[in-house]
């Protein structure tokens, strides 16, 4: 029987789930760094997207914040959709970055009411903005689950490992 606590609870287990699918133990360090794709992003950098994405997502436009750019980012090019996903962090970093950002979130998620009218604005042109934030988890546990499966491929050309195993 789906009670009210069930119908909280649900959205937000999958995606503690979904989330767990990104953070890969054993590969070395040099194929976190190497794209194995044509568009060019790699697996550090598709990680480092959803560390953005989990921000964006419950801080912004949940919470209503706006970002201050860190020490010495004042002067970044703005964000491009277009561009394939790098980064140069050590993966440790990456990863631990990713999972303080979803401890944000849950954090976000543990005070707010999945019926709540977000705060702040995902702000795309010709979008919809989010109803509420039942909407914003299961965009997130969406756009989660599809770039795990992007890197659960090119964890397989990498190294020949799936998230089931070696095949």
């Amino acid at each position: 029987m789906r009670t009210p606590r069930t119908r909280r609870c649900w959205p937000s287990s999958l995606l503690s789930v979904t989330r767990c699918s990104p953070l890969w133990p054993g590969l070395d360090e040099e194929s976190w760094h190497r794209s194995v794709v044509p568009s060019g992003w790699t697996p550090s950098g598709l990680v480092e997207h959803l560390s953005g994405a989990e921000w964006h997502w419950f801080q912004g436009v949940v919470l209503g914040k706006h970002p201050d750019p860190a020490p010495g980012d004042e002067d970044l090019t703005p964000y491009d959709p277009t561009a394939g996903f790098v980064c140069d962090e050590p993966s440790a970093e990456i990863v631990n970055f990713y999972r303080d950002q979803c401890a944000s979130s849950d954090a976000v998620l543990a005070a707010t009411p999945l019926s709540a009218r977000p705060l702040g604005r995902h702000g795309v042109p010709g979008e919809d903005e989010p109803p509420d934030v039942r909407w914003v988890v299961l965009h997130m546990i969406e756009e989660t689950a599809r770039h795990a499966g992007h890197l659960d491929i090119a964890r397989e050309l990498l190294d020949g490992q799936t998230g089931l195993g070696p095949r």
